[in-house]
């Protein structure tokens, strides 16, 4: 018998963009009733240009979880702060750093004495363009960044030559690409193309709590992983048209992209999604993390990398699932 919304434990979380790919996930869960089967009623809500960001609503508590990347975990520690993330639900950032058409840009090498746009300076695009910047041998006095945001922000740098690349992720990737504005440079929307330009794989999106919440949720904290662990399996026996077929349809057809174009961006990106661990935090995606931050000289003081994560939770789960 179906348990009522009402009779379950509500649990909120505040997702970084609930309607791009790279945080399909919570909503495809929700979509999927995989919260409720698992004994949760989620309340979801997305993070807004100019307002606080879900990472910060879920320190201040506003929110009880953030659907947001790894990396803030390590930043909260530097702060004193207890953040732990439950379960890892991508390998790759899931972004691609495009080029404006005719610029030849190749590699990161090539944008010296130029302008790059990154989602916001300060955010995890910002340290992603400076990590492969790095790599490829230049300093950040070598090029510049700008804060382009994203959608029909970044698409205007491109277009009229304020940035000669930006980072972004789909559906602007494909909006980009359609108005043959840009193309796709370096690719960090797959564990591929993530092992080539940083080295190793990057966990970006994840479920992050705040260490005193889960003390007092361990039963909410367990049915919101188990929820999420099932819905890795079953984009594991299903494919990028059958996630299409149940996301909210103004995610999916927009300004921006049509059903179609959604499914071949979401085909094409697939290997961001973490499938095959089924959430569980790949062995060097803390460290490769890490590494960037310190290149970004965000890394001030000692980190203890084994308090930012748990696989416990996501163990729990494949475990009771039989997965």
């Amino acid at each position: 018998m179906a348990i009522a919304a009402d009779a379950l434990p509500k649990v909120t979380l505040m997702v970084g963009g609930i309607d791009k790919q790279i945080y399909l996930e919570y909503q495809l869960a929700q979509s999927l009733g995989m919260f409720k089967k698992y004994g949760v009623d989620m309340q979801l809500s997305t993070e807004q240009a100019g307002g606080v960001g879900a990472e910060d609503a879920m320190i201040s508590g506003q929110v009880d979880m953030a659907g947001a990347w790894y990396v803030h975990t390590i930043d909260f520690q530097q702060k004193g702060k207890d953040v732990i993330n439950l379960i890892q639900l991508a390998v790759a950032p899931g972004e691609r750093i495009m080029c404006a058409t005719g610029s030849n840009v190749k590699t990161p090498a090539d944008w010296k004495g130029k302008s790059v746009g990154v989602t916001d300076i300060g955010s995890g695009t910002d340290d992603l363009v400076s990590y492969v910047s790095t790599r490829a041998g230049l300093t950040s006095k070598d090029y510049t960044k700008i804060a382009a945001g994203q959608g029909q922000t970044m698409i205007a740098a491109l277009k009229y030559n304020k940035a000669v690349c930006g980072i972004t992720s789909q559906p602007t990737v494909n909006a980009i690409t359609k108005l043959k504005v840009g193309y796709s440079a370096i690719d960090l929307s797959t564990g591929e193309g993530t092992q080539k330009w940083l080295g190793g794989d990057y966990p970006a999106a994840g479920v992050l709590v705040r260490g005193e919440w889960l003390k007092d949720h361990q039963k909410e904290a367990q049915a919101v992983v188990n929820a999420l662990v099932a819905t890795l399996a079953w984009m594991k026996s299903h494919t990028a048209a059958d996630v299409a077929d149940v996301m909210p349809k103004d995610f999916v057809s927009n300004q921006l992209v049509s059903k179609d174009e959604y499914i071949a961006a979401l085909k094409a990106d697939w290997g961001q999604f973490n499938l095959e661990g089924l959430g569980k935090m790949p062995a060097n995606g803390p460290q490769t993390v890490f590494d960037i931050q310190k290149a970004a000289g965000k890394v001030t003081g000692t980190v203890d990398l084994s308090k930012t994560y748990t696989d416990q939770y996501v163990d729990a789960a494949i475990k009771a699932e039989g997965l």
